[in-house]
């Protein structure tokens, strides 16, 4: 199902509330998309371009700036090997080629059953604990051969589902601000004038 469902359009339209501007809700609603169909579909695009008022190409030309979003169908789990300095030098390339024997299949490929999803990954930011890898980005550090196998059997034997959800789901808890606690947006074409100014000019 590529257009949002009703459940997730209510969702759309309070994110988009949030902000001055439709059009900087496109982030969020591309993770929600891909938190409901696992990608980002054409269909999907053209849906976000229209809640937003912003045309499929702007939308596209967002989403493909991002790692993160996936354009075809991934595993439940997407396991990203980090590759940069640190991560290859502490022998990320050999924890890849582990992964590949284990799962059976080479990086950017999905296993059989369409549970794991491999692939290579630049910088994650923590290079102190190279190499290290993230499921669904959700990290693991100084990663070694046998860690990665208990991994591998973990996600198969889904001993990690309270701690990794399905591709896509950024957080199991959905952040809602009441209608009181909103900081009132304003339109970024009004003048603000800070209010030492005011009374400064008064």
């Amino acid at each position: 199902m590529p257009r949002l469902t009703d459940a997730n359009m209510a969702l759309a339209k309070e994110m988009i509330g949030r902000y001055p501007r439709p059009r900087s809700a496109i982030i969020p609603l591309l993770h929600l998309t891909q938190e409901q169909n696992g990608y980002i579909t054409m269909d999907a695009v053209a849906h976000v371009a229209e809640l937003v008022g912003a045309t499929p190409a702007e939308v596209y030309g967002t989403a493909t700036f991002y790692e993160m979003f996936k354009f075809e169908p991934v595993g439940r789990y997407v396991v990203n090997i980090c590759g940069t300095m640190s991560c290859a030098l502490m022998g990320a390339e050999a924890l890849m080629h582990h992964a590949e024997a284990s799962l059976g299949i080479k990086a950017g490929a999905t296993t059989p059953d369409g549970l794991i999803t491999l692939a290579h990954a630049e910088c994650q930011a923590a290079c102190t604990e190279a190499p290290c890898l993230q499921v669904n980005y959700r990290y693991r550090y100084r990663v070694t051969n046998d860690d990665l196998d208990r991994l591998f059997d973990d996600l198969r034997a889904e001993r990690l589902n309270a701690e990794i959800p399905p591709h896509g789901t950024l957080a199991r808890q959905r952040q809602h601000i009441p209608p009181d606690r909103a900081a009132g947006n304003v339109s970024p074409d009004e003048p603000i004038v800070p209010a030492w100014l005011e009374e400064a000019t008064q």
